[in-house]
């Protein structure tokens, strides 16, 4: 099924600091090959047939325009949209993205320090037969990155370690049709948030909003912390699916 991918990749990348101040986050090298982390949301997508692609950029954006270019090492177009003073935060940036006719038809939404083996496919079907406005990808579980104390009468009755809680909390994927955001805009102006702002007046708007709920492991390297917590041999299958781009370097 054919759609667009906007990735989200503006940020300044504060919690990377002071390695930001020279190399946009989004060009951090990971693992064995040293590839940037948006390479291999790149390479995911074009493994399943997204060929259409649309980096929503800011911070030192020229390095990623130089690193990328057209996409054609990758088998894609890529094309890009740069933050201004008038368009900003995630909403903004894929509200300036529609505005200049960029998303045509259903559109993956991915946030740029995001890494998950998600089944593309299988979420556009999804999507597609629902008739949904949104559908969200949600995980069907998540860790507390910290302790958690049951405490009865102000004394500590029990201590879990990072414990693993049933409930669904959003990874920072979606597939959207972005008509809605002409109207979102209207109401919301040029400076929103995704899922701070868009989503709730979505619902409150009564647009079709459906969940895809994934039960499969994600990754979030938004930080330097977590960036270094990241076990690369989990990471196998996202980072194979940059094997047999571009060419290969003769070295010796």
């Amino acid at each position: 099924m054919a759609a667009t991918a906007a990735i989200l990749a503006g940020g300044k990348g504060t919690r990377f600091h002071p390695y930001t101040e020279i190399i946009p986050k989004p060009l951090i090298p990971l693992g064995s090959e040293e590839k940037p982390i948006l390479e291999y949301i790149v390479c995911w997508l074009a493994r399943h047939g997204v060929s259409d692609i649309v980096l929503l950029l800011g911070h030192r954006w020229r390095s990623i325009v130089n690193y990328f270019g057209c996409g054609g090492r990758w088998g894609v177009r890529i094309r890009y949209s740069i933050d201004d003073d008038k368009y900003s935060n995630t909403g903004g940036a894929l509200l300036k993205a529609y505005e200049r006719g960029l998303l045509n038809g259903t559109t993956i939404v991915w946030y740029g320090d995001i890494m998950a083996p998600l089944n593309l496919e299988d979420l556009l079907s999804v999507h597609q037969g629902s008739g949904a406005a949104a559908t969200i990808v949600v995980a069907a579980r998540y860790r507390v990155p910290v302790g958690v104390a049951v405490v009865r009468d102000g004394y500590i009755a029990e201590l879990r370690e990072k414990p693993w809680l049933d409930m669904n909390v959003t990874i920072g994927i979606l597939a959207l049709e972005p008509s809605v955001l002409r109207e979102a805009g209207e109401e919301l102006g040029t400076r929103f948030d995704i899922m701070g702002d868009m989503i709730p007046w979505m619902l409150r708007r009564g647009y079709p909003v459906k969940a895809y709920v994934y039960g499969g492991p994600w990754w979030d390297v938004g930080s330097l912390e977590r960036y270094k917590k990241i076990n690369l041999d989990d990471l196998c299958e996202f980072i194979s699916a940059c094997k047999g781009f571009g060419e290969e370097a003769e070295i010796y």
